[in-house]
């Protein structure tokens, strides 16, 4: 199983989403083909053509913020960026 799997894994499960690694949510939108913009100093705003939604991630130490994850679950799901079932 690749690392892009385990942390889709990761993502989907929502067992996780208060210990899920800035970085590797970072890595995760950049494989989904989402794109980064900085925003001041640790505002990371991502976008994807033909997905209207927005994601603005900020870390908290080297962890993401948990309501952020489930941000981004709730976008993979919605547009059915991967094939989960």
């Amino acid at each position: 199983m690749s690392k892009f799997e385990k942390l889709i894994l990761k993502l989907l499960s929502g067992k996780a989403d208060n210990n899920f690694n800035f970085e590797d949510l970072r890595r995760l939108l950049f494989s989904l083909g989402f794109s980064e913009r900085m925003k001041g100093g640790s505002h990371h705003v991502f976008t994807k053509e033909n997905i209207p939604d927005i994601i603005n991630i900020q870390p908290i130490g080297s962890k993401a913020k948990d309501y952020q994850v489930k941000q981004v679950r709730n976008l993979v799901i919605k547009y059915k960026l991967v094939d989960y079932e």
